[in-house]
C-alpha cells in the first residue's frame, strides 16, 4: 500500500514537473509572438541567449566537477546543432502564422519521438499507446485544413509555410529529446546540459554571423523588445534545466504529451491578449488532442515493462519500476 503511495505522489511529482515545462513552453510561443509582432526576425538570436546562460550556469558546474566527458565531444555538437535548428524553425515559423497553429502542430514531434525512441531506444509501446499518438495527429490534421482556409483560416500571412516550418521543426526536436533522454538516463544530466549550452551558443553565434547578422541590425532594441528578449531566455533556461528530470523519470514521448496543455494557453492568449477569433476547428483539435493524450497516460504504464536500452540489466530496471522504489531505479539507470 505504501509503495501504490508512493507511486502515486511519484505520478503527481511527474505531472506537475511537465505542467511547468508546459508553462515555460507557452511563455516562450507568447514572447516570440510579440518579437514577430514587433518586426524583429531573429530566431537564432533568440536561443543564443538561452544557450549562453546554460552554459554559464551548468557550465561552471561541470568545470567544478574536474572529470572527463562521459559523451564524446562531438555528439554534443550534433546534439546543439539539431537543437538550433529545431529552435529556428518554430519561432521562425511565427513570421508566417499564428500563435495557436504554432503551438499545437508542435505536437508533431510525439510520431516523430515514438518512431526515433523505437528504432535508436528500442523502446516497445502497446496499440493503445500508438492508436492514442494516432489520434493526437487527426487533432492537428484540423490545425491544417483551419490554416488553408477551408473554414476561415487561423491568421497569420503565409501560414502554410509557417506551419510547413514547425513540423520540420518537430522533427529536429524529437530528434534533440531522444538524444537527451538517452544522456540523462545512462549518462549525466548536468553535462548533457551544460555541453548543449556551450555548443549551442558557439554555433549560435556562427549561424547569427552568416544569416541573421543583416535583420539583427534592423532590431529596433527599445525596453520592451529588451524585456521580450530577456524573459524568452529565463522561460527557456527554465525549460532546459527541467526537461532532464522528467525525460529521466519517464521519458521523450510522456515528456512530448505533457507539453500538449500548453495549447490551453495558447488559445488564452490568442483570444484574451490578442482579441482573435478562433476558429472553431481549433477547439475541435484540442479535444481530439486532449482524448489521444487521456488514452496514452491511461496506457502509459505499459511502457516501463516494454522499453530496453539495449543492454539486459536496464531491462530489468524498468521492469521493477512498480515493484521498487523509483528514485532507486532511476539511479540504476542513470549508472548504467
Amino acid at each position: 500500500m505504501g509503495m501504490k503511495k508512493r507511486e502515486i505522489w511519484r505520478l503527481i511529482y511527474l505531472l506537475f514537473l511537465g505542467q511547468i515545462v508546459s508553462f515555460c513552453l507557452a511563455v516562450t510561443s507568447f514572447t516570440s509572438s510579440l518579437i514577430a509582432d514587433l518586426g524583429a526576425d531573429a530566431p537564432l538570436t533568440q536561443s543564443f541567449f538561452t544557450y549562453l546562460s546554460l552554459s554559464l550556469v551548468y557550465g561552471s558546474i561541470l568545470l567544478c566537477r574536474c572529470r572527463k566527458l562521459l559523451v564524446p565531444w562531438y555528439w554534443y555538437v550534433g546534439l546543439a546543432f539539431v537543437d538550433i535548428q529545431a529552435n529556428f524553425l518554430v519561432v521562425k515559423a511565427y513570421q508566417y502564422t499564428s500563435i495557436t497553429s504554432v503551438t499545437l502542430l508542435d505536437s508533431w514531434t510525439i510520431p516523430w519521438v515514438m518512431i526515433l525512441t523505437w528504432i535508436v531506444l528500442k523502446t516497445r509501446y502497446c496499440v493503445w499507446q500508438i492508436i492514442a499518438a494516432g489520434i493526437c495527429v487527426v487533432g492537428l490534421v484540423f490545425v491544417l485544413i483551419s490554416d488553408a482556409g477551408v473554414s476561415g483560416g487561423g491568421g497569420g500571412s503565409r501560414p502554410l509555410l509557417g506551419n510547413a516550418l514547425v513540423i520540420a521543426g518537430t522533427l529536429c526536436c524529437a530528434m534533440s529529446n531522444v538524444a537527451g533522454e538517452y544522456c540523462v538516463k545512462k549518462k549525466d544530466r548536468v553535462e548533457s546540459v551544460a555541453m548543449l549550452g556551450v555548443f549551442g551558443a558557439l554555433l549560435s553565434m556562427l549561424q547569427i554571423s552568416i544569416f541573421e547578422k543583416k535583420s539583427l541590425e534592423e532590431v529596433k532594441w527599445t525596453p520592451t523588445m529588451i524585456s521580450l528578449f530577456a524573459g524568452f531566455a529565463a522561460a527557456s533556461f527554465l525549460f532546459y534545466t527541467i526537461v532532464p528530470f522528467v525525460l529521466k523519470m519517464s521519458g521523450a514521448t510522456l515528456f512530448n504529451l505533457s507539453l500538449l496543455t500548453s495549447d490551453m494557453w495558447a488559445v488564452l492568449i490568442r483570444v484574451f491578449f490578442y482579441h482573435q477569433q478562433v476558429d472553431w476547428l481549433y477547439y475541435l483539435a484540442f479535444g481530439v488532442v486532449a482524448i489521444g493524450l487521456i488514452i496514452y497516460s491511461l496506457n502509459e504504464h505499459n511502457l516501463h515493462f516494454t522499453t530496453t536500452f539495449e543492454n539486459d540489466q536496464a531491462i530489468v530496471i524498468y521492469e521493477r519500476l512498480t515493484q521498487e522504489n523509483p528514485e532507486e531505479a532511476n539511479d540504476a539507470v542513470l549508472s548504467a
